[in-house]
């Protein structure tokens, strides 16, 4: 979805999306801790790859190098992008690239500042004359925007993260610091040389462009066309040069638009399994004078191509059908960067000329050779899948390859928190007619399931099958894999169906590895039933019903003390306090549940836009402090604390395979009444204490806690259960021995 908003973005301001190979594995707070992530060196390659590609004459920063850029991945960004802008000169690196590019040096560098990366507005106006100002608020008369409107559309597109944005007209100053090579006074293309003059032997063409700019009429936009031909044909006399194709490419487009040339190929599917036939539905039109005929079209899935020889007369459209079949062997629509697996900070892509691009080309292309004014004009097009929507009118989607059966397992991570087997359930569904096979379920040993296979039959594309299996797990805890396979005229598929599908972005298709994580955990829990009030949101619940918790999500109703006594615990999701605004009035209720023997644990809140003054019975100081290095060591501040030891020994075995961070948003700063646990700390920073406080009130326990237990429950990470077992079972054992001894005193 990111990439997608990235592109339908730069499809309103107009500028082009590229991609290095680095992934986004999370919140990172130092470019040190990024670089034993990423593979610092793999990243710059693709950055020097794109900048010799692209040849741009100036480089811009969004953010610096340093801690100002408040998060590692940003500041590793502008560290690479300086290093880049001197290796991508250098033949001596990367030396593999220039078999097909040149080295380049772009002309200057500079970072995109502003007010806020000074300390105070003082410093600013003392130090920001040596800034270089653009003015980015101008208006475009062509476009009937400024560019600030035309910035808050692009900005607008980033609807997953909430960035909409309203337009600014007038003047708008950005701020410029350079960093490297040339330094610019006034202008930031100070000598640049944007003109034709840097194409060497261009005059001819120069001069025809302009006589096309002269003679252009908008209400007539065809006459400029054979101007147009007869630059492209001087054009082509040019020596092979990064310029010369992209000036053809740049005239092609003008003489389309020019001629107002309409190519289409729409598919009768949107997705088709090799070997299957499709429809192709082509629409061509010329709303023009200009004599054009469509000589042939090649597909490039097909070996022939067909012939037309067919004279496309102004605004007298072409429309014919003809059926295809999609041969085998040819390549899933499985994104390129998906199609072998990467590590935790890159993806995995061998392909030198798909590094840097932002989406996989079309799965399929048409070809239309055209004779224009006597010249061949070869345009390609993607062959796409449109449909009419009763509310949107015409929508499109990519048409896409796809493997001729899906298997999709219901759940991604399953635990098994005693010796009792689970079902689980696959969905296998049909990606063509007439497609019967088995599946069975890959586990390693120790693991089996019942029945070893199944058989299935579908008749239809798009039947679904739903089987089911049930999985018994090994005696001892242990960490496996399965994976559901469907064995289909002697060839194995693995791969399942996931959809992404907004108004916003085109729909996107993935076939994910149809696997899942299995875990026996060594868990012994106390109490049964849990309630849960659901915050921002998260996938606790879940997690915790798969470990045989009884687990009622609260609703307002519910928020009375005589309703929340018969739970073992209650849990508040994360950020509760930040995103529900009833929580003033279910604070009290809350508290009594704790005073009256109650077990309540809050997970992490932000100190920012609290709803109540203060989230615990105690004094207790929120911070931004954080965690974010998952396997940083956590150390035991209370090992004989009940919570370390009952009913599962936490040891630090049991901080092995966390996921992604640590914990975040950790109290600083807490009253004598708490007991700090676990204390853990990024590289080089003080020691967190504050991630897991413990308190007793009246008859029962707050526990506040920063750690991540959002993230790794959900992750099956076998440690986090076991210690979320105990916060639950909190003040149960206590409860069990007074029962005892009061049942010995009568």
């Amino acid at each position: 979805m990111r990439t997608q908003e990235l592109l339908q973005a730069r499809r309103r301001d107009g500028g082009q999306q590229f991609f290095t190979r680095a992934n986004d594995f999370g919140y990172s707070k130092t470019p040190a801790e990024t670089f034993t992530i990423w593979d610092r060196e793999q990243v710059l390659a693709d950055m020097v790859w794109t900048i010799r590609k692209f040849r741009p004459d100036v480089m811009i920063t969004r953010f610096p190098p340093d801690e100002r850029a408040g998060h590692g991945h940003h500041s590793a960004s502008a560290i690479l992008a300086a290093e880049a802008f001197k290796a991508a000169a250098d033949p001596k690196r990367f030396p593999e690239q220039l078999k097909h590019v040149e080295v380049w040096q772009p002309k200057r560098l500079l970072w995109n500042t502003g007010v806020w990366s000074f300390t105070s507005q003082e410093e600013f106006e003392k130090y920001g004359k040596e800034l270089l100002k653009i003015d980015v608020g101008g208006y475009n008369p062509l476009l009937g925007k400024s560019y600030g409107e035309v910035a808050a559309e692009s900005r607008s597109m980033h609807k997953s993260q909430g960035f909409g944005a309203s337009g600014s007209r007038g003047t708008s100053i950005e701020y410029l610091q350079h960093t490297s090579g040339d330094k610019a006074q006034q202008e930031l293309f100070e000598g640049v040389n944007t003109s034709w003059s840097r194409v060497k032997g261009s005059e001819k063409v120069q001069q025809l462009i302009q006589q096309a700019i002269n003679n252009f009429k908008p209400t007539v936009p065809a006459a400029i066309v054979p101007t147009l031909i007869a630059a492209r044909k001087e054009l082509e006399k040019l020596p092979d040069s990064y310029w010369k194709r992209v000036k053809l490419e740049e005239i092609q487009d003008v003489l389309q638009e020019s001629m107002g040339l309409y190519l289409e190929v729409t598919a009768s599917d949107y997705a088709v399994a090799p070997g299957q036939p499709v429809t192709l539905q082509v629409e061509a039109i010329n709303r023009s004078s200009t004599p054009v005929t469509l000589k042939r079209i090649q597909y490039s899935f097909a070996s022939s191509d067909t012939t037309l020889d067919y004279n496309l007369k102004n605004n007298d459209p072409l429309k014919y059908s003809s059926s295809k079949t999609v041969p085998q062997g040819l390549p899933y629509s499985q994104p390129y960067w998906l199609r072998e697996q990467g590590t935790l900070g890159m993806f995995a892509v061998k392909a030198l000329q798909e590094v840097g691009l932002p989406e996989n080309a079309p799965a399929a292309q048409a070809t239309f050779s055209l004779q224009v004014a006597g010249e061949l004009l070869q345009v390609q097009v993607p062959v796409v899948y449109k449909r009419t929507d009763p509310v949107e009118g015409e929508v499109y989607r990519p048409f896409i390859v796809t493997p001729p059966v899906f298997v999709n397992l219901r759940q991604q991570v399953l635990m098994f928190a005693n010796g009792e087997p689970k079902q689980v359930q696959v969905l296998v569904k049909a990606g063509k007619d007439n497609i019967k096979g088995e599946l069975k379920l890959a586990m390693p040993k120790g693991w089996r399931s019942e029945p070893a296979a199944a058989p299935f039959e579908l008749a239809s594309k798009g039947a679904e099958q739903s089987i089911r299996f049930m999985v018994y797990p090994p005696k001892k805890q242990q960490e496996a894999q399965l994976q559901a396979i469907a064995t289909v005229g002697g060839k194995t598929y693995s791969q399942g169906l996931s959809e992404i599908n907004y108004s916003h972005i085109p729909a996107q298709v993935t076939f994910p590895e149809a696997t899942a994580k299995i875990v026996k955990l060594d868990l012994q829990k106390q109490g049964e039933k849990v309630a849960y009030l659901m915050g921002a949101g998260d996938d606790i619940p879940a997690s915790l019903e798969q470990i045989g918790y009884n687990v009622t999500l609260l609703k307002d109703e519910n928020m009375r003390l005589s309703y929340l006594q018969q739970f073992d615990a209650v849990i508040l999701g994360v950020r509760a306090y930040n995103t529900v605004d009833r929580m003033r009035f279910y604070q009290p209720v809350l508290l009594d549940y704790v005073k009256q023997g109650g077990n309540l644990i809050v997970q992490y809140n932000t100190n920012h836009s609290l709803v109540v003054p203060n989230v615990a019975p105690y004094p207790l100081q929120l911070s931004r402090d954080r965690v974010a290095v998952e396997d940083a060591e956590v150390r035991l501040l209370a090992p004989n604390h009940p919570v370390l030891n009952t009913p599962n020994k936490i040891t630090k075995r049991d901080f092995e395979g966390w996921v992604q961070e640590r914990g975040l948003y950790f109290p600083n700063k807490w009253s004598e009444e708490f007991t700090p646990i676990l204390s853990s700390n990024d590289p080089g920073e003080p020691a967190r204490d504050g991630g897991l406080l413990v308190a007793k009130y009246g008859e029962g326990y707050y526990i506040y806690t920063g750690y991540s237990w959002f993230r790794e429950l959900p992750a099956g990470v076998p440690g986090a259960y076991r210690l979320f077992a105990n916060l639950i079972s909190l003040g149960k054992a206590e409860g069990a021995a007074s029962g005892k001894a009061q049942s010995a005193v009568k």
